[in-house]
C-alpha cells in the first residue's frame, strides 16, 4: 500500500517562479555581457560563492552583495540583484497545484535560500504569508539549504516529520540531503512534470481547477 505524503515543501525561486537561468541570460544580453559571465563571475568564483552564501545566511545584505557582485562583473551595483532577475514571473502551474494541495488538506510550506529583501524583494506580490502554511527564508535564521537545521525549521512550523513531506527544489544538490532526512524529493525542471510527480507523492489530482490561484 502506498503511503501518501501529508506535507509539501517548496523552494521559491525557480519553482514558484519561472526558471532563474533564462532570466540571468536575458540580463546578460541587456547588459552586453558574454553568455556565461554571471556563472563564471559569481557562481564559479570563490569570492562570488562566499558573498552569495553570506547573503543567504543574512550575514550581509543585498546592497553589500550588489557592491561585491558589481565589482566582480564590472557593472554598476545599483539594484544589481533586481536587474539580474527582472524577467522572473510567477510559475502559475506550480502555484495552482500548491493551492489545490492546500485545499485538499496538505500543509504547504516555502523553504528558500533568500537573496535579501531590499532594495529588491523576490517575494513581493506572491502573498506568501497568506497562501502558505509556513515560510522559512534562510537569511532570517542564519542558515541555508542544504543544512539540516534549515529543513527542520520548516518541519517544525508545519508540525510534520520529513517522512510525511515531499520537497521540491530546482537545485539538484539540495535533494540528497533532504532525502537523507526522510523527504520524498522532486527536482523541478518542468512545471508539468513537477506537478505530475506531486500528484503521485500526495495521491491527489492537482490540475484542472485554478480558481483564484493566478497571482
Amino acid at each position: 500500500m502506498t503511503l501518501h505524503r501529508k506535507g509539501l515543501v517548496l523552494d521559491f525561486g525557480g519553482v514558484l517562479t519561472t526558471p532563474l537561468l533564462p532570466a540571468a541570460l536575458a540580463f546578460e544580453r541587456r547588459a552586453g555581457l558574454a553568455e556565461g559571465t554571471l556563472l563564471t563571475g559569481l557562481y564559479l568564483n570563490p569570492e562570488g560563492i562566499s558573498r552569495t552564501e553570506e547573503l543567504e545566511r543574512g550575514a550581509i545584505g543585498q546592497p553589500e552583495w550588489n557592491e561585491a557582485a558589481g565589482r566582480l562583473l564590472g557593472l554598476e551595483p545599483d539594484n544589481l540583484m533586481g536587474r539580474i532577475f527582472a524577467d522572473l514571473r510567477p510559475e502559475h502551474t506550480v502555484i495552482a497545484a500548491a493551492a489545490a494541495a492546500r485545499r485538499a488538506g496538505v500543509k504547504v510550506g516555502i523553504l528558500s535560500n533568500s537573496v535579501g529583501l531590499t532594495p529588491w524583494n523576490l517575494y513581493d506580490g506572491y502573498g506568501i504569508d497568506e497562501h502558505y502554511d509556513a515560510v522559512v527564508l534562510s537569511e532570517l535564521h542564519g542558515t541555508r539549504k542544504p543544512e539540516p537545521k534549515m529543513f527542520q525549521l520548516v518541519l517544525d512550523r508545519l508540525g510534520l516529520s520529513a517522512e510525511e513531506c515531499v520537497f521540491v527544489d530546482d537545485t539538484a544538490q539540495y535533494l540528497p540531503p533532504a532525502a537523507e532526512l526522510g523527504f520524498a524529493t522532486v527536482l523541478a525542471e518542468d512545471p508539468a512534470r513537477t506537478v505530475a510527480a506531486l500528484e503521485e507523492a500526495l495521491g491527489l489530482t492537482l490540475t484542472g481547477d485554478e480558481r483564484n490561484d493566478r497571482l
